[in-house]
């Protein structure tokens, strides 16, 4: 199967790319004191060059103390991480790329004693880190009010910097996720208990979001089922539930759901191939992106070079791209290893990709 579904452009809304690969977010924590600097420009500013249609950041943390897990996270508010950021929107586009922010709160996944601010106690709905383990007292009204106005805040401010849109991270046990999930979220009032309401926390967000930066500006959400605390956990077993999980978040105004599997070839539920993106997008309507573990086994560059490809990871990648079960595909650790990962696909230049050997310095965000 040729690579040509990739690199087909790609328009929905204001947001036009050049083609079908999205950088995904990786944590890597080079920003001092939590402003990018001009490495960090440069960075994004190759992958761009490399063919990236767009980027997506590295996490970057929203205006609350307990935020972030580290100083060299960068931060996504004050002049001096605005212009840093600022500088990095401007090295992007001089190179055709577009470029977006994830918008970031690590909730309970913050170790206090190691992250600034070390006095103050982490945030989580309910205190938990995962099921069973207490790290906090549960977040109060007052404090879960002033974080929706962060999101919503850095959304504007990447707004007027140039941003191409923002994504919101609603996955892998952060924050969010800590809402969405019944085994971190224990409370009984209208931010927990039920899904609706477990959900409620990010509709919010997406909501103060869309009046901070008005009807067309695009807005991304990244979720998951699996946690870095299990990988086991589902939030929803059944398409059904799913539905229930989604439609709110679509309603608030999500335009592109970012649906992270560990590996995307597998299929979501029992009954059906699709995986999680061919089915936020059949219950939603709503464009997504695929990822998980794209590029970085022998048998995916092997069918680039036009060798056997004995197992259907790879075609049905392409194929499913192709017949528009999901819009765009989302990259990790191969462009982390070769910022020239897309041009070397697109010109057929497969003996020249670097393998990801396991030893880059970062971690998926």
């Amino acid at each position: 199967m040729p690579a040509n579904a990739l690199f087909k452009p790609y328009s929905q809304g204001n947001l036009s790319l050049t083609n079908r690969i999205v950088m995904a977010p990786m944590t890597r924590q080079f920003s001092p004191n939590g402003v990018p600097t001009s490495d960090v420009a440069g960075y994004y500013k190759r992958r761009a060059q490399g063919g990236t249609g767009l980027i997506i950041t590295e996490g970057t943390t929203v205006n609350d103390k307990v935020a972030t897990m580290d100083a060299n996270i960068p931060q996504f508010h004050g002049e001096e991480a605005l212009t840093g950021w600022k500088n990095v929107v401007d090295e992007v586009h001089s190179v055709g790329g577009k470029i977006m922010p994830q918008l970031w709160h690590v909730g309970m996944a913050r170790v206090a004693e190691k992250a600034p601010y070390p006095e103050l106690s982490s945030a989580g709905p309910s205190g938990l880190f995962k099921p069973g383990k207490q790290g906090a007292e549960p977040m109060t009204e007052e404090h879960i009010e002033s974080v929706i106005a962060a999101f919503a805040q850095a959304a504007a401010d990447a707004k007027s910097i140039g941003m191409d849109g923002v994504e919101i991270h609603g996955a892998h046990g952060y924050l969010i996720d800590q809402f969405f999930w019944e085994g971190t979220n224990q409370r009984t009032d209208s931010w927990g208990g039920s899904m609706d309401n477990r959900g409620r926390f990010a509709v919010e967000i997406i909501k103060a979001i869309r009046a901070a930066t008005g009807p067309d500006f695009p807005i991304v959400l990244r979720y998951s089922q699996w946690k870095q605390q299990d990988y086991t956990a589902r939030l929803a077993t059944t398409p059904q539930e799913l539905e229930q999980f989604l439609m709110p978040l679509s309603s608030a105004g999500v335009d592109i759901f970012h649906c992270s599997q560990r590996r995307y070839w597998e299929s979501e539920f029992d009954g059906s191939d699709l995986n999680l993106a061919g089915w936020t997008k059949k219950i939603t309507g709503k464009p997504t992106i695929t990822v998980g573990s794209v590029g970085l086994n022998d048998d995916f560059f092997g069918a680039f070079k036009g060798q056997d490809s004995s197992t259907r990871a790879v075609d049905d990648l392409l194929e499913r791209l192709e017949e528009g079960e999901f819009d765009l595909v989302a990259v990790g650790r191969a462009l982390l290893q070769d910022p020239n990962w897309a041009n070397k696909i697109k010109e057929n230049r497969t003996d020249e990709l670097e393998q990801y050997s396991g030893k880059a310095l970062a971690s998926l965000s």
